[in-house]
This record gives C-alpha cells, sequence and structure tokens, in this order.
C-alpha cells in the first residue's frame, strides 16, 4: 500500500536559528494521532541539514536534500555527493526540481546520473518533472511528462522504484498567476500511472506515491489531495510557515 507524504521544500531559505526555529515548530505540533499512512519530510539548504537531522532524530519527520552530484566524488568544486549526505544521516535527496532544470539547465540524461549516483548509495529519490505554461498552452503536456519519465527513470529495474517517489510540478502553474484545478492534477496523476503500468505493471504503478507540486496551500490541499491519485504534496512557500506546513498535513 501505497503512502501519503507530505513534503517541504525549503529552497534557500531560513538561516541556522531560523531552520531551527522552523523545524522545531514542525515537530511540536506534529500530532501523532493525526498522522495516518503518512510520511512527512523536510528539505533544508545544504548548510542546514546536520542540525535540523539532529533535531529530529526523535521524531517521526524525515530529511532530505534539495539536491545531489550524481558521482561519489572528485574536483567539483561546491557540489555535495550521496555518500556525504548519507554519512549524516540524510537518507532521501529531491532530484529534478523545476529551478534546477531551468535555472542550471539540468537534462533529463544528467537527472538519470544523478538518480543512479543516489541509488547507488542506497538513498531514496523524490524526482520531480512537470511541464511548461508552453507546453500545456500547446497540448504537448503528456508528450513532455512521457519524455521526462522516459529520459531520467525508465531505464531503472522494477525493484528499485520502492526508493522512487514522483512528484508532478507544473511549472506553468507556480508563481505565474495560472491555477491548476484539483481535477487537473488528477488527470496527470492517473496519467502517470498508466504509463508506469504501460512500462512496468500494474503493482507498480498502485505502489508507487506520486506527489502534487504546484502551489499546494492551506486553502487548496484538503481539495487535491482528495483525488484518488494524489498522495500528497511537495510544498515550497507553505512550508516555511511551521503553522501552514502543519495545516497542510492535517488535511491529509
Amino acid at each position: 500500500m501505497r503512502k501519503n507524504i507530505i513534503a517541504g521544500n525549503w529552497k534557500m531559505n531560513k538561516n541556522l536559528s531560523e531552520a531551527k526555529e522552523l523545524i522545531k515548530g514542525i515537530k511540536e505540533g506534529v500530532l501523532l494521532e493525526k498522522i495516518n499512512n503518512t510520511r512527512i519530510i523536510v528539505a533544508p539548504s545544504f548548510v542546514n541539514l546536520l542540525s535540523v537531522v539532529k533535531v529530529t532524530e526523535e521524531s517521526i519527520i524525515e530529511v532530505a536534500a534539495q539536491n545531489v552530484h550524481e558521482l561519489n566524488s572528485g574536483a567539483f568544486t561546491g557540489e555535495v555527493s550521496a555518500n556525504m549526505l548519507s554519512g549524516i544521516g540524510v537518507k532521501s535527496v529531491i532530484v529534478g526540481h523545476s529551478e534546477r532544470r531551468s535555472i542550471y539547465a539540468e537534462s533529463n540524461e544528467l537527472l538519470a546520473k544523478k538518480i543512479d549516483g543516489a541509488l547507488a548509495n542506497k538513498m531514496e529519490v523524490i524526482f520531480c518533472f512537470g511541464e511548461s505554461l508552453e507546453d500545456r498552452t500547446l497540448g504537448k503536456q503528456f508528450q513532455v511528462i512521457e519524455e521526462q519519465l522516459k529520459s531520467s527513470l525508465f531505464h531503472l529495474p522494477e525493484e528499485v522504484f520502492a526508493s522512487i517517489i514522483l512528484a508532478y510540478e507544473p511549472v506553468w502553474a507556480i508563481g505565474t498567476g495560472e491555477t491548476a484545478t484539483p481535477e487537473q492534477a488528477q488527470e496527470m496523476h492517473l496519467y502517470i500511472r498508466n504509463l508506469l503500468k504501460k512500462n512496468y505493471n500494474e503493482k507498480l504503478s498502485d505502489n508507487i506515491s506520486i506527489l502534487y507540486g504546484g502551489s499546494v496551500k492551506p486553502s487548496n490541499a484538503k481539495e487535491i489531495f482528495s483525488k484518488p491519485d494524489v498522495d500528497g504534496g511537495l510544498i515550497g512557500g507553505a512550508s516555511l510557515n511551521s503553522s501552514d506546513f502543519l495545516k497542510i498535513i492535517e488535511s491529509i
């Protein structure tokens, strides 16, 4: 049975004291009796990872990194490898976020290497993908999603998908003034699940968690999460406020 997941991506926000305050608020607000089959993940910046790992050691909150290099070591100034992350107790990593794709020109091929490197180090991967406003306007959204998944993910053997979480990001609905409806989210999540069924099998398709990453807020979370193929959210701005993040967790 697949789990519901609420993951907070803090991006390049919060210094050390702010990060400690935020995770303390989340930790204190998580009521175990309200968490049913739901995982809670936070992704601080690299410099705050170890501190957040230590704060969450005795809680159900998990910690993920926002990015990773595809190799374990080498002359790559400013980069961080999967074995470095696992060495400080980080067990999950976000790969392929829309900002990494658009701002840093990370290709589907590079993302495939990052996924391989993370999995080789026994890390879980939260794989992000999604179409732009131009893609959606041209009616190419399904084609784009299939290409992203096939190029970066579908080379993997079936057994490693137990360590993969999918996160659909409709880039056109993030900070653009456009809004994706819960029905549009469900439509794409069902399409993704059917792609997995077609390329692998129904069991894998049914068991993998697919998160929605399109500007989820306390005001729209419950309706989005009510859709049968939406298994939670990858939360951006709303994860930077403990009260908002906790409301989103409770809504699932």
